[in-house]
Formats: C-alpha cells, sequence, structure tokens
C-alpha cells in the first residue's frame, strides 16, 4: 500500500473525529500505520509495569494512574505537553486498553485533538510478538 493510501486513513479518522467527537479505538495493524505516519505513543502505565513487559519502541512512557488508582490530569497533561504538541493526535496504550480508554476520554472532555486508543493494550501487542525494548526512564 502506499502513502496515499494512509493520508486518507488518516483524513477519515480525522473527519470522524470532528463529526462525532469521539476516542477512535484502533487495533495493533493501525497503531503501526498510524505510528508510520509519526503519531506518537504514549505508555499510560506505571514503570514496573514497563519493565515487566517492556514497551514500543519510541513511545513516551508518562505513568498516569498511581498505584491506587489515584491520579492528577492537570499534572499530567503538563508533562505531556513538554513532551509533544498536545494538539496534535495521539495514540495512548495501558496493558489491556482501559486505562488509556479512560484517559482518552478525559483529554477529549477538555481538548478538541483526536486521541487514537489502541484497544487491546500491550497485550495484544505481546501476543503478536511485536517488538517491545526495555523502557527508557530519566
Amino acid at each position: 500500500m502506499n502513502i496515499r493510501f494512509y493520508i486518507k486513513i488518516v483524513v477519515g479518522l480525522l473527519t470522524v473525529k470532528f463529526a462525532f467527537a469521539e476516542v477512535i479505538d484502533v487495533n495493533d495493524q493501525e497503531m503501526i500505520k498510524l505510528s508510520n505516519l509519526n503519531i506518537p505513543i504514549v505508555d499510560v502505565r506505571r514503570s514496573a509495569e514497563w519493565v515487566q513487559t517492556g514497551v514500543i519502541p519510541k513511545s513516551i512512557l508518562l505513568t498516569f494512574f498511581d498505584d491506587e488508582g489515584n491520579y492528577n490530569f492537570d499534572e499530567w497533561f503538563e508533562k505531556l505537553q513538554l513532551e509533544i504538541s498536545v494538539t496534535d493526535p495521539i495514540i495512548l496504550i495501558c496493558r489491556s486498553g482501559k486505562r488509556s480508554k479512560v484517559v482518552a476520554n478525559m483529554i477529549d472532555e477538555k481538548f478538541n485533538t483526536i486521541i487514537y486508543n489502541a484497544q487491546s493494550g500491550i497485550n495484544s501487542w505481546i501476543n503478536k510478538k511485536f517488538i517491545t525494548v526495555e523502557p527508557q526512564t530519566n
């Protein structure tokens, strides 16, 4: 497939987002295509999870929920803004797709940006034997 095909997919998804204002669930193959278009992957899991499973290469590691399930959206979003332009589309991933969906919906309520949710999380990625790497945290 060629780049025009991917551009049409992205434009179509953008249109859907603005028309319906919803988070877009994507599977692993769609994530790969979007990542190839330089849409960043933001991994919202905790550091112990990153170490346990590895992370998708080039993903941004930014924990959202702590061990007790608490979070500070504003603080997290400030950190995200230091990493990427938050007006651009992003892909969110967690272990199973549930936490990343919650975070995606929070972002969607506050900001007009496109959020892709890795619907089956890193579990699916690993089950398909896609590449993971050791996390590089600061």
